[in-house]
């Protein structure tokens, strides 16, 4: 059974920094392209940041492109997500989720598993 596992969000003010973590299990991790997601308040979920399976391609959103840093470690089956220069715009639910697409994607339905969100908010 595939397990994904996010952790790291919080309350912050704006202007800082935080670090996601995900941790993923059941199913070999090196084989899989990773993604962060999030959804605000009254939205849809959109798209954040998705690695490869070697860690060797990253995705960006615009929104979050020169702010967020997307990198793996297949030694501890890990992914994280540094976010610098948070703003209120990004608050939001966090998720995690693996991709067979190994060179890594932006399209929803290519993600398979998905965590269960970590809660990221951002103060002014």
């Amino acid at each position: 059974q595939v397990r994904v596992v996010e952790s790291g969000g919080g309350l912050v003010q704006a202007g800082g920094s935080l670090r996601l973590s995900c941790a993923a299990s059941g199913h070999r991790f090196s084989s899989y392209a990773m993604g962060w997601w999030r959804q605000a308040p009254g939205k849809e979920r959109e798209f954040v940041a998705g690695i490869s399976w070697k860690g060797g391609t990253t995705l960006y959103a615009d929104s979050v492109k020169g702010r967020f840093i997307i990198s793996r470690d297949g030694a501890e089956n890990t992914v994280s997500l540094q976010m610098n220069k948070l703003n209120h715009e990004d608050t939001a639910v966090y998720y995690c989720a693996t991709s067979p697409v190994l060179a890594g994607t932006d399209v929803r339905r290519e993600y398979d598993y998905w965590g269960q969100g970590t809660r990221v908010t951002v103060s002014s």
